[in-house]
């Protein structure tokens, strides 16, 4: 999809109400109901971060999403596909600085030419106590990314038409850290799987922007 045509357009979604957790639950495995039922107590202790769902041109001006793979490190998220963003440090004064910061120091982008365009839902993740603050951005003029060696093992560039196809959503058996057998939904973007969380968030931007595109 054109960058010109597409930014033009999601500017649309600043007024719409969010999907929240009807979009959330579309990609979450079974057990996520009674996970985050259980996880209520906890919860009001959570650890804040904010991620960024980053859009830009490329390509000929074709959009695309800007995904990470995380580093595999000890930790329940070692390895996974997620949207550039992290931990919330007393220096921010929000979590939009937070992703803003975040995306700057794991890819590469100057902070100065994000534009934030809409915040989205809250996701709790119960395995690492993190209530998760996502937001759309847009980067109109890109320069090549720079990725944060310590953290990112790879880039994972989507183009916006793969991400809005339909046939790229799937179900899995996956075992991880805390959980073995699973079955979730999943997107298959670039060659990889992409659940979770993160899934869960793409969710409700994907449903977004289909009501403005």
């Amino acid at each position: 999809m054109d960058y010109t045509f597409f930014s033009e357009q999601v500017s649309k979604i600043k007024n719409l109400p969010l999907p929240g957790e009807a979009a959330h639950f579309k990609m979450a495995h079974k057990d996520r109901l009674e996970e985050l039922e259980m996880a209520n107590p906890e919860r009001k202790h959570a650890k804040k971060a904010g991620v960024l769902a980053l859009f830009y041109p490329r390509n000929k001006n074709v959009t695309h999403l800007l995904l990470i793979l995380r580093k595999t490190y000890k930790g329940v998220h070692s390895n996974q596909i997620a949207f550039p963003g992290g931990k919330f440090e007393m220096d921010d004064a929000n979590l939009k600085e937070t992703a803003i910061r975040e995306t700057n120091e794991e890819v590469g982008v100057p902070m100065e030419q994000i534009s934030i365009i809409k915040t989205l839902s809250k996701v709790y993740i119960p395995p690492s106590n993190f209530e998760v603050q996502p937001f759309i951005g847009l980067y109109e003029k890109p320069k090549p990314f720079v990725k944060q060696e310590e953290e990112v093992e790879a880039l994972v560039e989507v183009s916006l038409v793969d991400f809005l196809d339909d046939a790229n959503l799937f179900e899995q058996s996956l075992s991880t850290s805390y959980a073995q057998n699973i079955i979730v939904p999943a997107f298959k973007l670039n060659g990889y799987t992409v659940w979770g969380a993160t899934a869960m968030m793409l969710s409700e931007v994907k449903e977004l922007l289909k009501q403005v595109l």
